[in-house]
């Protein structure tokens, strides 16, 4: 697994930028992490020993850093890759789930034959961070739509204080690489 130190060595890979995009944030810029080759394989290496033996069908990512990861895994564990995006950027047949936000609604979709139609596939769900769990929770709800089983939801961060790992562990088991 993951020891502190190497925790500590991701964590200070990412950039943390105070007010943004308002006053009382801290931003978490992941792109000083995928800038950094060594960091970002270090990364990808750990969550290919993680998954590599739980016989996982699929891994989906969510639009758009959850595309970054899960598609470097996908390759990594030679497994098919499904998006899930935000409504019209798909170009075939979708199952849409709706979800709240601190300031209204949103929408995520999933093509409809994203796991070729497969009973029980199980599948891993990944993204860069989980706050408050809405987008997550319904990316679990699309899959499980599709009769697929996700058995997994993977961070790189979790933002602890908002609470969205505990609301999405009542729906599927949750891993975070780092917290803060």
């Amino acid at each position: 697994m993951i020891n502190e130190q190497d925790k500590k060595y991701l964590l200070d890979s990412i950039r943390a930028i105070k007010d943004f995009p308002k006053e009382g944030i801290v931003f978490r810029d992941i792109t000083t992490l995928l800038n950094n080759k060594e960091a970002f394989s270090f990364l990808m290496n750990h969550l290919e020993q993680k998954y590599k033996d739980k016989n996982i069908d699929y891994i989906a990512g969510i639009e758009s850093r959850g595309f970054i990861f899960g598609a470097a895994l996908s390759a990594k564990l030679n497994l098919p890759f499904v998006p899930i995006r935000k409504p019209g950027k798909l170009p075939s047949k979708c199952l849409q789930e709706s979800y709240s936000l601190e300031y209204g609604q949103d929408t995520i979709e999933i093509h409809i034959d994203a796991f070729n139609n497969t009973q029980n596939a199980k599948v891993l769900l990944i993204d860069d961070l989980i706050a408050t769990g809405g987008t997550a929770i319904a990316a679990v709800k699309l899959i499980q739509k599709l009769k697929a089983n996700c058995f997994e939801a993977c961070f790189l961060l979790n933002l602890k204080d908002l609470q969205g790992s505990e609301e999405l562990s009542k729906f599927t088991s949750v891993y975070s690489v780092l917290e803060v």
